[in-house]
């Protein structure tokens, strides 16, 4: 039994590692800020515009802002993308922050000051959000910031045209609001020393932005006036709407983001009449910068001049610029896949300008620095632990932000929650890393994926919406002026790109598992338990509520073989309970098992005098419980057409037993089973039960036969082909999930009342996705309140208020559940079944067992 144990373990863990029940969407754990981007988008969806915004800002306080800039990780790995186009998702977070976001709602609880003092570097997205994380802990925080303005890069080097500034100011209030103090205008390392701060705060974030841009200094002609770089270019036009030496021709050289904001930034100044773009890549699509900026830039009527680089500046006898020469770019990637551009330095242009803009990379300015205190990295960039934010050179030191690992503001403000959170913990004297990992704390890969088959119905179909874009300021309204050129959504346009959702989640098992629901929200997390806890502290009731139908597998993705782990488990309660169920209800199963096995409820026949018995017809037990006449009956038939070499056996087959974890139990059972066929000399055996069929075609000697198979090959009683022609009956089917995979049955049955001439209306959940009727696992009498909730599920799903079961035990069961419920012997050897004739057909246990003792009787006076 150990190694049985040891299985179930494995087939457990197997489970708790893979099962994507509790794996997020992929817009949730792309989001470095991990933002349950899918309960806001439902709720815009249902018009919940203020709810959905308090669940943004339990994440983000800067909704309006990213709702315009965010670089949208989520929206690149939506699964939705992979069908058609990706959820606007950030176009659906401004409209909520446009239009629901209350600053009277704003959060400003806070924990009472512990008298720490932190201090951080730059009021950008990183450096903010740590702010924000650590005065709400009660820690006294004071922002530096060399800028006049609030925002950092973020602010300066995003034009005003895509970010307005007021937008800025609203949301940052909230800092201010719960008391954080801001510095502007101060530059640490001129006005304040870093040492000095080093020596007044208990701790530091820093979290300075790229300001620093790159010229080539290669490039001929570079040294003199009307060469800027993008960082200076745009932090002047943000700040004045102006840039002083700017001059009539423009010309950009880059093509990423950055390229595309100098240019059309360009377009808005009173002095400009010209831009041109000049990016390395030779087509829009190649491009490094978004589409929309290219698409944007075009619009505006910025010229490209696609697939070159910048050769020489050349200026006039006075030093100014008058014209630049570009050459064609061959490739920009060697062999080894690095970046190194390669030119036709034969193909050549000239194109007149007198400023020129490079947009090729920003760095980091360390200057602040002044004694080395922290070390860097080759990129210039501020070397600290991934997961604290932890200087490398100073415990004292944390780092967010352009200046750490972010490239995009949403990173940005992930490292400063990280570095606030490890601040906390220092401050306190607690472990950095104790219990945290980067995927509770930034942005990662789901275990999530959904294939197709397992998308929300009707995603797909000739109604669904195309994915829906913000309209845009009209291109000729945008010349010399920086109004905001993208709209917000109207009402209805968020509805619609909210409704495109697929709420992506793997719960496929709980939505059918009617069992699972009340002990669990996933099977992960149940097992998971279990393995934890050991299953003697684990409610064996849970074990024993599993229907062992299999649905839930059929649903899984990865076909997780689910209920024999219920099952290992009640071999478990059963081996430590002396070797019966710890369920109180099934000592009724020990009743029946009992008198099943006694003398008196069964028998064993041979075939007719003087024939061979090469075939044994085993009714099982509910069919000679439900309706002994049949029993005998169909073996008349039997007999009739196999040449009479048909005996009978009457006994249970042990599947009570084995369904319940009795192990040992069931070994001896069917070995009574076993004998009884041996002692026939039989080569077949007949089974009407599909329980049965399970059993033997797994443990028998001899080869197993459904009744239902055999039925179309040797036909139906004389007389009764075509009797429910006629008939105001239309019948469903519901077919017995322990044969779920057996087509042949399932044909079998469906040309049986074919034959018979009844009509048929199939259920959606039939043949191999058919449902439990609720009697299987032998839960009904260990755990009926679940039972009854299957079978009533199940009788529910009844199109035409008829069912037909070729179990008498599924039709005890649709009975309970409301339906009108034939065993389809009843039809078999019946008369013309009408509406009329509907009837409650099910017998307490007393009835049954005498039906069981009359079936014993047909079945020996045939012999």
């Amino acid at each position: 039994m150990a190694e049985l144990k040891n299985e179930i373990i494995e087939k457990m863990q197997e489970i708790v590692e893979n099962c994507m029940g509790d794996s997020q969407a992929a817009c949730v754990s792309t989001c470095p800020m991990n933002t349950n981007v899918k309960e806001y988008v439902k709720l815009i969806g249902e018009n919940k515009g203020e709810e959905a915004i308090k669940v943004i800002r339990e994440k983000l306080f800067i909704p309006g802002v990213l709702g315009r800039i965010c670089a949208h990780p989520c929206e690149s790995n939506c699964r939705r993308g992979e069908e058609d186009n990706s959820v606007a998702i950030a176009s659906l977070k401004r409209y909520a922050a446009d239009n629901y976001d209350r600053e009277e709602n704003w959060d400003l609880e806070k924990i009472t000051s512990n008298g720490k003092k932190v201090a951080v570097i730059g009021a950008g997205p990183g450096g903010a959000q740590g702010a924000l994380d650590l005065v709400k802990k009660g820690y006294e925080v004071t922002i530096f910031e060399k800028l006049p303005v609030l925002g950092g890069m973020m602010r300066v080097g995003i034009p005003e045209y895509r970010l307005p500034r007021e937008v800025i100011d609203k949301e940052y209030s909230l800092l201010t609001k719960l008391g954080v103090k801001i510095n502007l205008g101060v530059e640490i390392g001129k006005d304040i020393k870093f040492d000095e701060l080093l020596n007044s705060y208990d701790s530091i974030l820093v979290a300075v932005g790229r300001q620093n841009g790159r010229i080539d200094k290669s490039v001929p002609g570079v040294e003199g006036t009307g060469v800027y770089h993008g960082a200076e270019y745009l932090k002047e036009i943000s700040l004045t709407r102006n840039f002083k030496g700017v001059g009539n021709r423009v010309v950009v050289i880059g093509g990423g983001d950055v390229a595309m904001d100098c240019a059309r930034s360009s377009k808005r100044l009173e002095k400009v009449q010209e831009v041109i773009s000049i990016p390395l890549e030779n087509s829009y699509e190649a491009m490094a910068s978004s589409n929309h900026e290219i698409h944007g830039a075009l619009e505006e009527n910025v010229k490209f001049k696609l697939g070159y680089g910048l050769n020489k500046i050349i200026r006039d006898e006075n030093g100014n610029i008058e014209k630049v020469q570009i050459k064609k770019c061959l490739s920009l990637f060697d062999e080894e896949g690095r970046f190194n551009p390669k030119f036709d330095e034969e193909n050549t242009e000239d194109l007149i300008c007198d400023t020129v803009v490079f947009a090729i990379g920003q760095g980091v300015d360390s200057s602040f620095d002044e004694n080395k205190v922290l070390s860097l990295r080759g990129n210039g960039t501020f070397d600290c632990d991934m997961l604290t934010r932890q200087s490398l050179s100073n415990e004292k030191v944390f780092i967010a932000g352009d200046c750490g690992n972010a490239f995009i503001v949403i990173e940005a403000m992930a490292e400063g929650r990280r570095a606030a959170k490890s601040i906390d913990r220092y401050l306190n004297g607690l472990d950095l890393k104790e219990g945290r990992n980067i995927e509770d704390e930034g942005g990662y890969k789901t275990k999530l994926f959904l294939p197709n088959e397992y998308l929300p119905e009707g995603w797909d179909s000739a109604e669904k919406v195309n994915r829906r874009v913000p309209g845009t300021l009209p291109s000729d309204k945008r010349e010399k002026n920086f109004l905001e050129v993208e709209r917000a959504f109207t009402e209805k346009e968020a509805l619609e790109e909210a409704n495109r959702c697929l709420q992506c989640e793997c719960k496929l098992c709980m939505k059918e598992c009617i069992m699972l629901n009340d002990y669990t929200d996933c099977p992960k997390h149940l097992f998971e338990e279990y393995l934890e806890k050991g299953h003697e502290e684990m409610e064996a009731k849970i074990a024993y509520s599993c229907n062992m139908c299999d649905q839930c597998t059929l649903k899984c993705p990865k076909d997780f073989d689910i209920k024999s782990n219920f099952a290992g488990m009640r071999s478990e309660y059963v081996k430590e309970n002396h070797g019966k169920s710890p369920m109180k209800g099934h000592k009724a199963i020990e009743v029946h098992q009992y008198l099943g096995y006694s003398k008196m409820f069964n028998t064993t026949n041979e075939a007719p005098s003087g024939k061979k018995t090469k075939y044994v017809f085993f009714p099982g037990c509910s069919l000679p419980s439900y309706n002994p006449e049949a029993v005998g009956n169909m073996l008349d038939h039997l007999q009739n057409k196999l040449n009479g070499e048909v005996g009978s056996l009457l006994k249970c087959c042990g599947k009570p037993p084995k369904a319940l974890g009795q192990d040992d139990l069931f070994k001896e059972r069917f070995k009574s089973v076993q004998d009884e066929l041996d002692k026939l000399d039989a080569e077949y055996v007949i089974v009407a039960c599909q329980s049965c069929y399970g059993i033997f075609k797994n443990y028998s000697k001899q080869k197993v036969i459904s009744l239902w198979e055999l039925l179309p090959e040797i036909g139906l009683p004389e007389g009764q082909v075509g009797i429910g022609k006629g008939s105001d009956v239309t019948f469903n089917i519901h077919d017995s999930c322990s044969i779920r995979n057996m087509t042949k049955i399932h044909d079998g049955i469906r040309w049986i009342v074919n034959e018979l001439g009844y009509e048929i209306e199939e259920l959606e959940n039939s043949r191999e996705k058919t449902r439990c009727c609720g009697f299987g696992g032998m839960i009904v009498p260990a755990v009926p309140e679940v039972a009854t909730k299957v079978m009533n599920r199940r009788a529910s799903e009844t199109t035409t208020g008829h069912m037909i079961t070729y179990c008498a035990a599924c039709r005890e069961s649709m009975e309970k559940g409301g339906a009108d419920a034939q065993h389809i012997l009843d039809l078999v050897f019946g008369e013309t079944y009408t509406k009329a004739k509907s009837a409650k057909r099910n017998k307490g246990p007393v009835g049954q067992w005498m039906n069981r003792y009359k079936a014993k009787s047909e079945l020996k006076k045939r012999k």
